[in-house]
C-alpha cells in the first residue's frame, strides 16, 4: 500500500500542521493500540519526547490515544530516542513512541514507534498502524480505560546503562571534553555520564527552552562545539543532535570527523578484537567511497543499504552484522543498543583514546575521503524527471565519464519534491562536471 504518513523515520511535519497535530498523534496513538493489543495481559507503551515545546501537545494526545484503547503509558519525559528503545525492552512494554525531529528545528516534530524488542518498526507494521487509521478506532469500556504514570528515574535507568558499554576498569580522568547538546533530549544524559566516568566537561548548548533544539548548535551546526574546543584546549569535542541518536566528533584542533570516520575506527578495532561480526560493516550509499576502499584493504566488507538509519538496523539484523550507521553520524552497535547512539558511541571513541592513549585527531582520520558533492533540485509537482529520458541519458553519461573512478547516488526524496544528486570522484574537477550536467537536465522540470 502507499504510505501517506510514515516517512524514513516515523511520522514528522511541522508542529500543528497536519500529520503533526493533536487529532494525528490521538488516533495514531489508538491505531498502534489496535495494531500492538494481542492478548489478555496488561499492554504498556513508554513514550519519551525531545524539549520542544510542541511535545507536550503531542505527548498528552498520544496518551489519551493510547489509553482510550487500554494500553498503560509510562511517560519517561525528554530522554534520548534511544533511550526509549532501552526502556522499552528493559520494561516489558509491547510498544515504545519518541516524539521528536530529530536534527530539524523546534517548529517540526515526530512521532518515532519501537517494538517490544526496541527496535524500529518494519514497514509492515507502519503499514498495519496505517490501514488502523481507516477503520474507526477500538474503544473499551469505562473500566478498561488505561492509566498514565509519569517514570521519574527512567532518564537515570539509561544513563547507568550507558556506562556499562565503557570498559570496566576504565575512566576519563584527565580529560576536557566539550558536549554540545543541541539543547535537546541528552542536555543532562551526556554531560553527566561523562562527568561520572572522570572527565573534565565542558557544557555546551544545554538550556533548552523549547524554541532552541538545534539552533546554531548541534551536531549539524558544529560551529559552537569547535569553538568550544578550540577555547577551553579540550581533548574532544562530541556534537550531538536534537534526539541524540547521531553524534559528531571534535578532535583537539578543531577537526571534524563524520560518522564514515567513526564507523572506519570501530571497524578496524572490532576486526583486530575478533569482535566485528562477519567482518562487515552496514552503511547507506551515502558513505564515501573512502570508506569502501579502506575497509576492502584491511579483508573487510562494505555492505550499503537505503538511505535511514532503519534500513541499516533492518540489514543488520537480517545478516547477523553488529556494526553499522551513516554518514550524518547515526551508529548502531547492536551489541549494546537496538538504534543509533551518539552517548554510547562517543564512549567507544573515547575508550580507544583512553586505551591507546593517541590523541583524538591520531584516530579520527583512518582514511582519505574521496572528493563529495550533493546538490539538490527541486522540480514542479506533477513532475517525474527520473523517468525521463533526457535525465537517465545525462546519469548514464556520467556514470561513463566516473567509471573505476567515482559513483553516482541518484535518488528522489521521500519528503520533498526534490532530486537529491551525490557523487564522488579522485578528480573534483570531473565530478563538478558530471553534476553540473544532470542538475541542469533535472531543472527543466522545475
Amino acid at each position: 500500500m502507499a504510505r501517506r504518513l510514515f516517512g524514513t523515520d516515523g511520522v514528522r511535519g511541522r508542529a500543528n500542521d497536519d500529520p503533526m497535530t493533536a487529532e494525528t498523534a490521538l488516533r495514531l496513538g489508538q491505531a498502534a493500540g489496535r495494531h500492538f493489543i494481542k492478548g489478555n495481559h496488561a499492554h504498556r507503551v513508554v513514550i519519551g519526547k525531545d524539549t520542544r515545546r510542541s511535545g507536550y501537545m503531542l505527548e498528552n494526545a498520544l496518551t489519551a490515544g493510547f489509553t482510550s484503547v487500554g494500553m498503560d503509558v509510562f511517560l519517561v519525559g525528554p530522554v534520548p530516542t534511544p533511550a526509549v528503545g532501552f526502556l522499552t525492552r528493559s520494561m516489558r512494554a509491547d510498544l515504545g513512541v519518541m516524539i521528536s525531529a530529530s536534527h530539524n528545528p523546534f517548529q517540526d516534530n515526530g512521532i518515532k514507534f519501537f517494538g517490544p524488542d526496541g527496535f524500529k518498526l518494519s514497514d509492515a507494521a507502519e503499514e498495519a498502524i496505517e490501514r488502523a487509521l481507516e477503520g474507526p478506532p477500538d474503544l473499551v469500556e469505562p473500566a478498561r480505560i488505561g492509566r498514565a504514570t509519569r517514570i521519574d528515574d527512567g532518564r537515570g535507568r539509561y544513563m547507568e546503562f550507558a556506562k556499562t558499554t565503557f570498559p570496566r576498569g576504565r575512566r576519563l580522568d584527565g580529560l576536557r571534553i566539550v558536549v554540545d547538546c543541541a539543547n535537546g533530549a541528552a542536555y543532562r544524559t551526556a554531560p553527566d555520564v561523562l562527568w561520572e566516568l572522570g572527565a573534565e566537561v565542558v557544557r555546551v548548548a544545554v538550556a533548552p527552552n523549547g524554541f532552541n533544539i538545534n539552533k546554531d548548535c548541534g551536531s549539524t551546526h558544529t560551529a559552537a562545539a569547535v569553538e568550544a574546543v578550540k577555547l577551553h584546549r579540550a581533548d574532544l569535542g562530541i556534537s550531538l543532535d536534537g534526539d541524540a541518536d547521531r553524534v559528531m566528533i571534535i578532535d583537539e584542533t578543531g577537526e571534524i570527523a563524520d560518522g564514515d570516520q567513526f564507523m572506519a575506527l570501530i571497524a578496524d578495532r572490532w576486526a583486530a578484537e575478533g569482535r566485528l561480526a562477519q567482518g562487515t560493516l552496514v552503511a547507506t550509499v551515502m558513505s564515501n567511497l573512502g570508506l569502501e576502499r579502506h575497509l576492502e584493504s584491511q579483508g573487510l566488507r562494505l555492505l550499503r543499504t537505503a538511505v535511514g538509519d532503519r534500513y541499516v538496523v533492518e540489514a543488520m539484523r537480517a545478516g547477523g552484522y553488529n556494526l553499522g550507521g551513516e554518514q550524518s553520524g547515526h551508529i548502531v552497535m547492536t551489541d549494546h543498543v537496538t538504534t543509533g547512539d551518539g552517548l554510547i558511541a562517543a564512549l567507544q571513541f573515547l575508550s580507544a583514546m583512553v586505551e591507546t592513549g593517541q590523541k583524538a585527531s591520531e584516530l579520527s582520520r583512518v582514511f582519505q575521503a574521496y572528493p563529495q558533492l550533493l546538490t539538490n533540485v527541486r522540480f514542479r509537482k506533477g513532475a517525474e524527471p527520473l523517468a525521463e529520458a533526457s535525465v537517465q541519458s545525462a546519469i548514464s553519461d556520467g556514470e561513463a565519464r566516473l567509471d573505476g573512478r567515482g559513483r553516482l547516488v541518484i535518488r528522489k526524496s521521500g519528503t520533498e519534491p526534490l532530486v537529491r544528486i551525490m557523487g564522488e570522484c579522485d578528480d573534483p574537477d570531473l565530478l563538478r562536471r558530471v553534476l553540473s550536467n544532470i542538475e541542469a537536465e533535472v531543472a527543466r522540470f522545475a
